[in-house]
Order: C-alpha cells, then sequence, then structure tokens
C-alpha cells in the first residue's frame, strides 16, 4: 500500500468541532409498567390459557430497552399460565445456524437467565400457506406448533424499500419468523417487489397461525422507547402502518442536506440490517428507497463487536479500513446479501491502511478544491446522532440552526498511534 499512501499523504483534513443535535425527546418513563398495564387493557390474558406453549420472537436489532420489553412478556405469559419460550426471529442473520442466532440475541442481552424463559433455536421451517405467486410460506416450526405466537418488534422506516409496511411486526412474520429459507422465498421477488410481496406474506402468515398479539415499539430520536402498542391478530393489518407513520416523525437525522465526506465509525447488524442506516447516509443499496443527504463521499471504520464479522452494508461504502476488513466473516456477510438477493450491499469498497487514510481517501475525492469548504461529518453509528462531529463548513450549512448546538471549538481529527480515529472510544 506504500505507493497509495504516498498519494494520500500530502491531503490535509479539515478541522472538525464537537456538534450536539436536538431531537424529539419524548419517552415513556417505565417502559415495563406500560407495557404490562397495555397487555392488561387490551385483554390479552383472555387469549392465554394454563399451560399454553407461547413463542415470543426475538429479533436481531438492538432495540431500546430490549430486555425489558422481552421480559416483560415473559413475566406476564408466566401471570396466565402460560410456558413462554424465545424464538430467534431473525431470517438469515447469525450466519444462518441456530447457534449463531441464538449468539446474536446474547449479545443485544437476551438470554434464558435474563428474561426469564428458553430460548428454543432451530432453523427448521414448516410451510403454513402459498402466495397468489404459488411461492411457499414458510415459519419456524417451533414456533408454528406452539399454542401462540406473541410478535414482539421495533416499528420503523426501512433500508432497502418503500411501502405500507416496512421494519414492523408484518416483516418479522414474513422475514424473521420465516428462517433463512422463508427470507430467502419473502427475497425471491428482490427488492422492488418488497413491499407487496412482503404483505401477502404477512396476511397469509396471520391467517394461517395463532397470533395471541403484537407487541411494537417505536424510538425517538435519542434511541429510547417513545410508544408501546399492543395490537390484536386482526388489528395489525390496520394498525402498523399509522404506527409506521409516527416513528418517521420521531426519526433522527443529520441537518444537512449535502455532504462532502460522511465518516462513520462503526456499522454492524445490531445497528440496522444494512449496517448502516441508509435513510441517515443517503446511500442505498436498491432502487426501491431513496432519501436523506445527498452523500459524495461515504467511509467506514469498523464492523461493532455484537455484528459478528457481519458487514452487510459495506457496499454502501467508497472506503473502508484495515482494521474493518480483518474483522469481516465473509460466509455469514454473503449469506445475508444472497439471502436478500442484493449483492450491491456487500460489494468490497477500496481498503485503506487506517482510519487516517480513509479520511483522506474521501476528503481527495470529494469535489471540493478548497479545504475550508469541505463539509465533513464524523458519526459514531446511525444510532447514535445526538453528539457528531462536523467541520466550519458543515455546521454553516445546517438547514436548522435551532437543531444543533456547537459544543467545542474547532480542532485537528484526533488519531491515535495506529491512525485509528480516536473520538469515540468507551
Amino acid at each position: 500500500m506504500s505507493q497509495i499512501n504516498k498519494i494520500l499523504d500530502n491531503i490535509k483534513l479539515p478541522q472538525i468541532m464537537k456538534v450536539s443535535q436536538i431531537f424529539d425527546d419524548s419517552k415513556l418513563e417505565n417502559v415495563e409498567k406500560y407495557l404490562n398495564q397495555k397487555l392488561i387493557d387490551k385483554n390479552i390474558k383472555d387469549k392465554i390459557k394454563p399451560g399454553m406453549k407461547i413463542a415470543i420472537t426475538g429479533g436481531s436489532r438492538g432495540i431500546s430497552h430490549y430486555k425489558e420489553l422481552m421480559k416483560t412478556v415473559v413475566s406476564f405469559v408466566k401471570e396466565c399460565g402460560g410456558v413462554p419460550f424465545i424464538v430467534p426471529s431473525m431470517g438469515s442473520h447469525g450466519g444462518g445456524t441456530s447457534k449463531g442466532q441464538e449468539n446474536m440475541l446474547k449479545k443485544l442481552g437476551i438470554t434464558k437467565y435474563t428474561v426469564g424463559c428458553e430460548i428454543i433455536s432451530s432453523m427448521d421451517v414448516m410451510e403454513v400457506g402459498r402466495t397468489s405467486k404459488d411461492l411457499p410460506v414458510y415459519i419456524d416450526k417451533n414456533a408454528a406448533n406452539a399454542d401462540g405466537i406473541i410478535l414482539l418488534n421495533r416499528v420503523k422506516l426501512h433500508t432497502s424499500f418503500r411501502g405500507k409496511y416496512e421494519s414492523g411486526l408484518i416483516k418479522m412474520m414474513a422475514i424473521g419468523l420465516a428462517k433463512r429459507k422463508g427470507a430467502d422465498m419473502t427475497h425471491s421477488l428482490r427488492y422492488e417487489n418488497m413491499a407487496n410481496n412482503l404483505l401477502e406474506v404477512g396476511t397469509i402468515a396471520i391467517n394461517n397461525l395463532n397470533i395471541i398479539c403484537g407487541v411494537a415499539s417505536i424510538e425517538n430520536g435519542y434511541n429510547e422507547v417513545n410508544d408501546v402498542f399492543v395490537l390484536h391478530k386482526d388489528e395489525i393489518l390496520e394498525e402498523e402502518p399509522k404506527i409506521l407513520e409516527k416513528s418517521k416523525h420521531l426519526m433522527s437525522r443529520i441537518y444537512l442536506d449535502d455532504i462532502d465526506v460522511l465518516i462513520v465509525n462503526e456499522i454492524g447488524k445490531n445497528i440496522s440490517g444494512t449496517g448502516v442506516d441508509t435513510n441517515i447516509v443517503g446511500r442505498f443499496h436498491t432502487n426501491a428507497a431513496s432519501g436523506g443527504p445527498n452523500t459524495i463521499k461515504l467511509g467506514f471504520l469498523d464492523i461493532s463487536e455484537k455484528s459478528g464479522g457481519n458487514a452487510n452494508g459495506m457496499g454502501l461504502a467508497d472506503f473502508i479500513s484495515k482494521k474493518f476488513q480483518n474483522k469481516i466473516d465473509f460466509p455469514a456477510t454473503y449469506i445475508n446479501a444472497i439471502t436478500s438477493t442484493e449483492p450491491n450491499s456487500v460489494k468490497m469498497p477500496l481498503v485503506l491502511d487506517n482510519d487516517k487514510y480513509v479520511f483522506k481517501g474521501c476528503v481527495k475525492l470529494c469535489g471540493a478544491l478548497n479545504l475550508d469548504d469541505i463539509k465533513l461529518v464524523i458519526i459514531n453509528n446511525t444510532k447514535e446522532l445526538d453528539e457528531i462531529y462536523m467541520s466550519k463548513a458543515a455546521f454553516e450549512n445546517v438547514v436548522d440552526k435551532s437543531k444543533v448546538k456547537k459544543e467545542s471549538d474547532l480542532f485537528d481529527i484526533p488519531f491515535d498511534k495506529e491512525d485509528n480515529l480516536d473520538v469515540f472510544k468507551k
């Protein structure tokens, strides 16, 4: 890489300042108490008889208060006399293996000991119906054979397509609970047809399974639980789109319409299905979604520990660091891409020796000739946007000055002795 480094060595980097961004901070003060009361108010107890085995879905995202939400549902089922168990419901994630999916839940704090019930992880599925195109609808066999299923998931904008239903309860059935085989089927018509296929598969699953209820959370811009909804089986199709609309208005963002250089410190499956929230970075790996800022050059520095080496989303970047490359679990990453039918999300970007060279590569190619004009933004990940870093030009071009606050003077971008970024280290 010496020749590449020589080309980049003379590239200067703009100074940065620490900036706080302001989002809607409305939240629930006691998530467990609130959810428990919702379950009572919706008369869910009437649907759970003593001895009934109840499967609860466990996804792969880092949902706010995930453990508390799960523990509350588990405890409620027990109080009703039911026997709860958690089914990892994450499609092909975790390398597409039962052990890998159980490990993903463990990394998110969901274990037998933290929530109080067994986790039954298997990739075995059973067919529960057929779509209008005669495609099979698969559901985890343990869940399908249970006496009832409680769907638990966060509702939010999807990173790869637009539709009436995006990330939420319908997707949890059509992809998450469908395991790798079912997720592969649901994605088989590609993202351009995902909205329709997701709805059809989800509707068939609802009609053919004993869904006790759905528990859907939405989060504010600080990744705190804003609200939790408990939906009866026959309410899910009508109410979930309304919940999605509410979640859109709470989303965090970077308050810039145009970004010359965006550096993301870490990506990962625990952060977003595509490693980063595409709506935040303004880069998409499919033609079925759009939005966010116009980002000229994008650099990724690391993979989160909780992602387990799954680098899905790296194809969005222009540059990654060597340390990022060294953490990639290619089989897990490629299984994810093959299942979702979109290899663009895992194509290898240019690999540079360290974080500093990723910065320099992005700056060199961003098209801004004057250092003082470069709108550079640094974020830890796309879930944590309340404290970020901006160059002077970026701060001056913020679209809503009432939503940002300068927290420091300008300073040189700090790197450690290996020339890796030194602002987000715990």
